[in-house]
C-alpha cells in the first residue's frame, strides 16, 4: 500500500452516484473507504475497486446514527491515516405528495438522512482534516436545494439546508487548509430518479423538460466530485456546483 496515496471516504456508496464516484476516485489512485448498510453489497464493491488497483474497505453505517458516523470516521482514520476527501452522499427521496399529506415519519425519514447524516459526517471528518491541516468535503445537493418543486416539499427543504450547512462549514474552517463545498445534479439515471419521478411517462415528461432532453448519468457527477476533491479546486470553497444540463438557467 502506497501510504502517500489520497484517501476519500464515500458515504451512501452502493449505488448511484456514491457508487459511480468510487469507482471514479479508485481509478484516479485514491485508497477508497465506502460506507452504506448492506454488507453483502460493500464486499461486492470493495471487491470491483480492488481490481481496479485500488485499496479500499467498506465500513458498515447507517449515516442517521451518531455512534455509527463516528465509528465509520474513526475506522477510516485507522484504515488508512487519514481522509483527504469526504462525499457525503448518502440520502432519500422519501415520499411524494401535496403538502397537506405529508407525514411526520416522512420528514423524519428525510430530513435525518439528508440533513442530520451531513451533519453528522461533518461533525467528525472536519476535526481529522483540520488537524492534518487539509482535506475537500463534498456534499450531496440537488437542483432541489435551489428552486421548488411540487410534491416534493419535504426532500426540497432537505436540500436547501444542507446547501446551508456546506456554506456554514465552508466559513468555519477556510482557514484551516480544507474545503466544503456540494454538487448539486439536476435529473441523474438512477433508481432514484426512477423512484421519484414515477417512471414510464413521467420520467420522459420529466426529461422533455430538460434543455439537453436526458438525464445526467452517475459518472458525470462523479467526475466534478473528484475535480472539487482535487487541487485544481483549491480556491474553490463554500461553492454550490450545479450540474443540471442548463435547467435552473431559465
Amino acid at each position: 500500500m502506497n501510504k502517500n496515496q489520497a484517501v476519500a471516504l464515500i458515504t451512501g456508496a452502493l449505488t448511484g452516484i456514491g457508487r459511480a464516484t468510487a469507482i471514479t476516485f479508485a481509478k484516479a489512485g485514491y485508497r477508497v473507504v465506502v460506507s452504506g448498510r448492506r454488507e453483502v453489497e460493500g464486499a461486492a464493491l470493495v471487491k470491483e475497486l480492488a481490481g481496479l488497483g485500488a485499496s479500499a474497505q467498506f465500513v458498515a453505517a447507517d449515516v442517521r446514527d451518531e455512534a455509527q458516523v463516528r465509528f465509520l470516521v474513526e475506522a477510516a482514520v485507522k484504515a488508512f491515516g487519514r481522509i483527504d476527501v469526504a462525499v457525503n452522499n448518502a440520502g432519500t427521496e422519501g415520499s411524494t405528495g401535496p403538502i397537506s399529506q405529508q407525514t411526520i415519519e416522512n420528514y423524519d425519514l428525510i430530513f435525518d438522512t439528508n440533513v442530520k447524516g451531513v451533519l453528522l459526517s461533518m461533525k467528525y471528518e472536519v476535526p481529522v482534516m483540520v488537524a492534518q491541516g487539509s482535506g475537500s468535503i463534498i456534499n450531496l445537493s440537488s437542483i432541489a436545494g435551489h428552486v421548488g418543486f411540487p410534491g416534493a416539499s419535504v426532500y426540497v427543504a432537505s436540500k436547501h439546508a444542507v446547501e446551508g450547512l456546506t456554506r456554514t462549514a465552508a466559513l468555519e474552517v477556510a482557514a484551516s487548509g480544507v474545503r466544503v463545498n456540494a454538487v448539486a445534479p439536476g435529473p441523474v439515471d438512477t433508481a432514484m430518479l426512477d423512484r421519484f419521478s414515477g417512471g414510464g411517462d413521467n420520467k420522459a415528461g420529466l426529461l422533455a423538460m430538460m434543455p439537453n432532453k436526458r438525464a445526467a448519468a452517475p459518472e458525470e457527477i462523479a467526475q466534478a466530485i473528484l475535480y472539487l476533491a482535487s487541487p485544481t479546486a483549491a480556491y474553490v470553497n463554500g461553492q454550490i456546483l450545479t450540474l443540471d444540463g442548463g435547467y435552473t438557467a431559465a
